[in-house]
């Protein structure tokens, strides 16, 4: 296990704060109460990105701003699915809390191990933050996804509050755990703006930021774009390769079979200044996917001007939506349907006044985009109600 602090404490003092885009928050006191920030290990891994992790390391950065000391714990296991090593490590740490101290867990690892996170409910104040309900992800056994549903179930009835990151995902989680519709909260990630993205000629480069895996679809993104090749475009895919390795593989097949090497790249997993290259270079975002609560990927591309085609899913709406003008800054077309993602790719490329339209549309919601500093706000009320209260179960 690794421990990461993030430690911001003084002496009693108090000082505006003002954030990039937003309006003061007022003023804010400098000592801090704690919350223990318990996290998937490899959080920091560059090799391994996703928007969890990302979202996790943002607020952990962010919440000292709204007056939240966060003491970070990376828990190293092959979570939600962990061995006897990472059950018992998460249970010593958790064990060694002193009682009635704020946690926040992440759901990747609360919400397989109510064994370890249940026992504790009554002793601290715990919520849990779900990045995706874990019998959502795509391409597990239907054994295994009912059983991680009812395991998480048992967590999320069990902890004092919930945290979504859209509020699909709030309505998601209190319809299908029959959840207290108070105790779920909504903290939506977050979106730094950035230079606006030149692209490449305005209309042939395309890019899909997700890790290769079933739930992405960069599958169903192949078989798309293998029937639009008199277009003259070219896809990179930018994500982890490790998470699925025999989807890969497959996938490396199907480009192989439709001719597409030269075409379609598995650029691998890129951040910092790589990763903001890749995003300059590009004309269209394109996502496949079969379920997302958000979209962070999306954003990330509004927030550089970027249209975005994707499939209608979960919060994808809500992260694509609206410029101030009611202009929308991207196209949505249903999941698993590569002729809907080939036929919106044609109308990219032969309508010039479509792509303008998008273009205008997706710098607009550029500027409108909510930053990290709302979704450490949003998160930061739910934990002071937590502290607040009486500890008592969602």
């Amino acid at each position: 296990m690794t421990d990461t602090t993030v430690d911001r404490a003084a002496p009693l003092t108090y000082l505006p704060v003002q954030r990039a885009g937003l309006e003061p928050v007022g003023i804010i006191p400098m000592s801090l109460r704690t919350v223990h920030f318990v996290m998937p290990g490899g959080v920091d891994d560059p090799a391994t990105p996703s928007g969890g992790n990302a979202y996790d390391r943002r607020v952990s950065l962010d919440l000292p701003g709204f007056g939240w000391h966060v003491r970070g714990h990376a828990v190293d296991g092959a979570w939600p699915r962990p061995d006897t090593a990472a059950r018992t490590e998460l249970a010593r740490l958790l064990h060694e809390l002193p009682d009635g101290a704020v946690v926040l867990l992440d759901g990747l690892v609360a919400c397989g191990v109510p064994e370890v996170v249940v026992p504790e409910a009554a002793r601290l104040r715990l919520a849990v933050l779900v990045h995706l309900p874990l019998g959502d992800e795509t391409g597990l056994d239907p054994a295994v996804a009912a059983e991680l549903d009812a395991l998480e179930r048992t967590v999320l009835r069990t902890v004092s509050a919930v945290v979504a990151t859209s509020d699909w995902a709030v309505r998601r989680l209190v319809s299908h755990h029959g959840l207290a519709p108070e105790r779920v909260h909504v903290a939506a990630p977050g979106a730094d703006i950035a230079p606006a993205a030149p692209g490449t000629d305005g209309v042939s480069r395309l890019l899909c930021v997700a890790s290769v895996t079933p739930r992405k679809g960069q599958h169903r993104l192949v078989e798309a774009l293998a029937s639009v090749t008199e277009l003259p475009w070219t896809c990179v895919c930018v994500g982890g390769l490790t998470h699925d390795p025999g989807y890969v593989s497959r996938l490396r097949g199907l480009i192989r079979t439709h001719g597409l090497e030269d075409r379609f790249h598995l650029a691998g997993p890129k951040t910092g200044a790589d990763l903001d290259a890749a995003y300059a270079a590009a004309d269209l975002m394109v996502l496949a996917s079969y379920a997302e609560t958000y979209g962070m990927a999306v954003t990330e591309a509004l927030a550089r001007g970027i249209p975005v085609l994707a499939t209608d899913v979960g919060g994808v709406p809500e992260a694509v939506g609206r410029a101030p003008g009611g202009g929308v800054p991207g196209i949505l077309v249903p999941p698993e349907d590569p002729a809907a993602l080939a036929a919106e790719l044609r109308c990219w490329f032969g309508e010039a006044d479509v792509r303008r339209r998008l273009k205008a549309a997706a710098r607009s919601r550029r500027a409108a985009l909510g930053g990290w500093a709302t979704t450490a706000r949003s998160l930061a009320g739910v934990l002071g109600r937590l502290s607040d209260e009486p500890r008592r179960a969602a």
